[in-house]
C-alpha cells in the first residue's frame, strides 16, 4: 500500500514538471512569435502605422522624380541645382585633358560659383556654351530654368552691339521695360550689349579670364564699400521753389548696385545735348542728367531726348546709360506735363534736324524771361537720383578718357596703404583745354603731346587759372603715363589753392552745392569747397585721369551784365552764406571761400 502512494507521488510529480515544461515551451513560443511581429512591423518591413508614405524597396530604384513630389516646393529648385552640379562636375572630370571648355557661371544671393563644362560633350549651339547667369528671383521660391535672363555686372556697361539698338516698338516701350524690371523681372545683357531676352552671349578664351576678374572684383567692392542700393523709381516733387521729375526717362541698364560702377551727373538745358554723344563714347557708364526745361523749353527738351534715344548711330548709348531728370520753377511751369510712361509717345520724327541744331541760347524761354540759370539745383538734383555709391559730379561739356571708371574700381579694390587714410577723401581729376582744330585726346601720353606743342593748356588758365589750378600739376604733366590708376599727390585747399573748384570723384556723403547760386553770378561751386576745406578733406589726385572741355580754348571776355551779377553773388556769399558755412561746418586756419 505504501509502495502504491509513492509511486503515485513520483507520477504527479512527472507530470507536474511535464506541465510546467509545457507552459514554459509554450511561452517561448509565444515569446518568438511576438519577437517575429514586432520585427516585421517596425523594423524589417514595409509597413507603418497611421497614414504614413510607403517606401519600398523597389521604389528606391524609381527616377528621383517619382518621389521629388514630396519634398517641399522650397527645397524642389536646390535639388535640381544640385543635379546640374553635379552632372557638370562629372562631365568635367571625364574631360580634364581636354583643353578646350567654357565657363559656367551661376551668381545667386548667397553668392557666386565658376565651373567649366567641356564643350566637346555637348551638341553644337547648346545653352551650356553660352555665360549661363541664374539668380534667384525670391526666397523659398522654385526656380525657372529655362529663364537665364538676370542682370550682369560688367556687361552690362559696355558698349551695347548694333544688333541690339532695335526698341521693339519704338521709344515708347523704354520706360515700361523699366516698370517690368523694377517690378522683379531681369535682364540680360548678351555680348555687353542691350537686353534681349533669351540667351547669353558666347565665351570666347579672352572673356574666360576677364569675367572671373570681374567678378572677383564685384565682391571686393561689395565688401569694402559697404552701401545701400537706391531705388530707380520715377518721382515728382518740389525742390524749394522747383518742380522736378526726378527718373523722368530711364536709362535701359535699370537699376544698379551701389558698387559695381560709377555714375556721372551732370546738368544742362537742351542747347547743350551735342555733348552728350562724345561724353558717352567715352564714359561708357551710367549718367544722370539734370535738364532744365521751364514753359516753352519743356517741349523742345523732350524731343531733344527723343531724337538722341532713336535718331543717331550712337543712339543706344542714350537708350542703355542715359537717365534724365526735368526741373523746372514753379512761377514757370509748362502747360503740358505727360507722365513719365507717355513722355516718349509719340515717336520723334527722324527726318528732322536735332532739336537742338543751330539754336543759340537767345531763343530759349529761359533768356526771354530773363531768368538765370539754377546751375546747383541740377547738380544736386542728378547727383542726387544717382544709384551708385562713387559720382562724379561734373559738366556736360567735360569728356573724361575712356577707361576710368574699370581703373578707378581696380584702384579702390587694391585698397593700398594710401587709401587707408582717416580722413575724408575725394578724387580730383585734372582738365584741360584743347583747340577747336584738334582730336580730344584719349590718353595721358596724347595729351601730353598736344600740351607739348602748344595744343592744349590747362583749363580756365586764360580766364581764372587759380580757380582750377590742381597740386603739383607741372609734375603731373611731366610723369609717364602707367597701366594702373593710382594717386599721384594727396592736396589740400589751402595757400595758392584756396579758391580751388575741382570736379572729382566723390560719393554722396560729400556736401551739396549751395542752390542760392547761379552759373551767370560765377563762383557757384566755392562755398561747396569751402565746406570740404573745413571737413579736413584729402584731394587724392589721380595720374592717369583727367578731363578734356569741349575743344576750343576759352578766352576771358568782358560781360559788364554777368560781372555786375558776380558781384552780387559775392556780396551774397560774403554776407550771408559764408556765417552759414562757419555756423555748420566751424572754421579751419586756412579755409576761405
Amino acid at each position: 500500500m505504501k509502495q502504491f502512494k509513492d509511486q503515485k507521488i513520483k507520477l504527479i510529480r512527472m507530470l507536474t514538471r511535464r506541465n510546467w515544461l509545457l507552459r514554459c515551451s509554450i511561452l517561448i513560443n509565444v515569446a518568438v512569435l511576438l519577437y517575429l511581429c514586432s520585427h516585421l512591423l517596425i523594423g524589417g518591413g514595409n509597413f507603418a502605422l497611421g497614414p504614413a508614405y510607403i517606401i519600398s524597396d523597389e521604389s528606391m530604384l524609381k527616377p528621383a522624380a517619382q518621389y521629388r513630389t514630396h519634398i517641399p516646393a522650397h527645397l524642389a529648385a536646390q535639388l535640381r541645382q544640385d543635379e546640374r552640379e553635379a552632372l557638370l562636375m562629372q562631365q568635367q572630370q571625364q574631360t580634364q585633358s581636354q583643353q578646350h571648355s567654357s565657363v559656367v557661371l551661376k551668381i545667386q544671393e548667397n553668392g557666386i560659383s565658376v565651373q567649366e563644362v567641356p564643350q566637346q560633350q555637348q551638341p553644337q549651339g547648346s545653352n551650356q556654351d553660352q555665360l549661363l547667369l541664374e539668380a534667384a528671383a525670391g526666397r523659398g521660391g522654385d526656380v525657372d530654368n529655362t529663364n537665364n535672363n538676370v542682370n550682369v555686372d560688367d556687361s552690362r556697361f559696355d558698349v551695347p552691339t548694333e544688333t541690339s539698338q532695335g526698341n521693339n516698338g519704338g521709344p515708347g516701350n523704354s520706360n515700361s521695360n523699366n516698370n517690368n524690371r523694377a517690378a522683379g523681372a531681369e535682364i540680360l545683357y548678351q555680348d555687353g550689349g542691350a537686353p534681349n531676352g533669351a540667351g547669353a552671349g558666347l565665351l570666347n578664351a579672352s572673356d574666360i579670364f576677364s569675367t572671373t576678374a570681374s567678378i572677383d572684383l564685384d565682391m571686393k567692392l561689395r565688401s569694402l564699400l559697404n552701401c545701400h542700393d537706391r531705388d530707380y523709381e520715377p518721382y515728382i516733387g518740389q525742390r524749394g521753389d522747383f518742380w522736378v521729375m526726378k527718373n523722368y526717362i530711364r536709362a535701359e541698364h535699370g537699376e544698379l548696385r551701389c558698387h559695381e560702377t560709377i555714375t556721372y551727373t551732370t546738368h544742362a538745358d537742351y542747347t547743350f545735348l551735342d555733348n552728350l554723344i562724345p561724353l558717352l563714347e567715352r564714359w561708357n557708364a551710367p549718367v544722370s542728367l539734370a535738364m532744365h526745361a521751364p514753359g516753352t523749353d519743356f517741349v523742345p527738351t523732350v524731343n531733344a531726348v527723343k531724337y538722341l534715344r532713336d535718331c543717331l548711330p550712337e543712339s543706344h548709348l542714350v537708350r542703355q546709360f542715359v537717365t534724365f531728370h526735368i526741373y523746372f520753377s514753379s512761377k514757370h511751369i509748362p502747360k503740358n506735363v505727360p507722365k513719365y510712361d507717355k513722355v516718349l509717345e509719340p515717336p520723334f520724327n527722324c527726318s528732322l534736324p536735332a532739336p537742338y541744331f543751330n539754336v543759340s541760347s537767345s531763343q530759349l524761354y529761359k533768356t526771354q524771361k530773363k531768368l538765370l540759370y539754377p546751375v546747383n539745383v541740377g547738380r544736386n538734383i542728378a547727383r542726387d537720383a544717382a544709384m551708385t555709391h562713387f559720382i562724379l559730379a561734373s559738366d556736360i561739356e567735360l569728356y573724361p578718357n575712356p577707361g576710368l571708371v574699370h581703373k578707378f574700381l581696380e584702384m579702390i579694390v587694391r585698397n593700398e596703404p594710401v587709401l587707408q587714410r582717416k580722413n575724408p577723401r575725394v578724387f580730383p581729376l585734372s582738365i584741360f583745354e584743347v583747340d577747336s582744330s584738334s582730336p580730344v585726346p584719349r590718353d595721358k601720353t596724347e595729351l601730353q603731346e598736344l600740351l607739348r606743342t602748344g595744343k592744349a593748356i590747362p583749363f580756365h588758365k586764360r580766364v581764372c587759372s587759380s580757380c582750377h589750378g590742381v597740386p603739383k600739376s607741372k609734375e603731373w604733366m611731366a610723369a609717364n603715363e602707367t597701366d594702373d590708376l593710382g594717386v599721384f599727390h594727396i592736396g589740400k585747399r589751402v595757400g595758392y589753392f584756396v579758391h580751388w573748384e575741382p570736379i572729382y570723384i566723390g560719393t554722396h556723403a560729400d556736401p551739396h552745392y549751395d542752390e542760392r547760386l547761379s552759373w551767370e553770378g560765377k563762383s557757384d561751386k566755392m562755398t561747396q569747397g569751402y565746406a570740404l576745406c573745413v571737413l579736413d578733406y584729402d584731394f587724392h589726385i589721380l595720374d592717369n585721369a583727367f578731363l578734356v572741355h569741349k575743344p576750343g580754348i576759352k578766352v576771358l571776355k568782358k560781360d559788364p551784365k554777368r560781372a555786375m551779377l558776380a558781384a552780387k553773388t559775392n556780396q551774397l556769399i560774403k554776407k550771408i552764406i559764408y556765417p552759414e558755412l562757419q555756423v555748420m561746418y566751424g572754421s579751419r586756419k586756412g579755409c576761405a571761400v
